[in-house]
């Protein structure tokens, strides 16, 4: 599974944006998806992840209630709706698949290139 997330950009606080993350390959309805960011100078964090069919999600209190995380099966793509965005949301989004049960980083299975979000105060 290749995957490869866009949508980043630079926003005011209080704004939106929408990450999108494509997959190839016809496998992608298999897997778990999930979203982290990397900081400057912090370690990579789990931001949401839901199930293959998308019946399942979660999020980490940071993002909870601001950030939604969807999938379509059928376009292979997974989606991050964030809102009401802070400065301390800036870092790099990664999006991510795994077939396992745990959303630490060591358990990913495929990564995709990151995208830049920015958010000024």
């Amino acid at each position: 599974v290749q995957l490869q997330a866009s949508g980043g950009g630079l926003v005011q606080a209080g704004g939106s944006l929408r990450l999108s993350c494509a997959a190839s390959g016809r496998t992608f309805s298999k897997y778990a998806m999930g979203w982290f960011r990397q900081a400057p100078g912090k370690e990579r964090e789990f931001v949401a992840g839901i199930s293959w069919g998308g019946g399942s999600t979660l999020y980490s209190d940071s993002v909870k209630g601001r950030f939604t995380i969807s999938r379509d099966n059928a376009k292979n793509t997974v989606y991050l709706q964030m809102n009401s965005l802070k400065p301390e949301d800036t870092a790099v989004y990664y999006c991510a698949a795994t077939l396992g049960s745990s959303w630490s980083p060591e358990y990913m299975y495929y990564w995709g290139k990151g995208t830049q979000v920015t958010v000024s105060s």
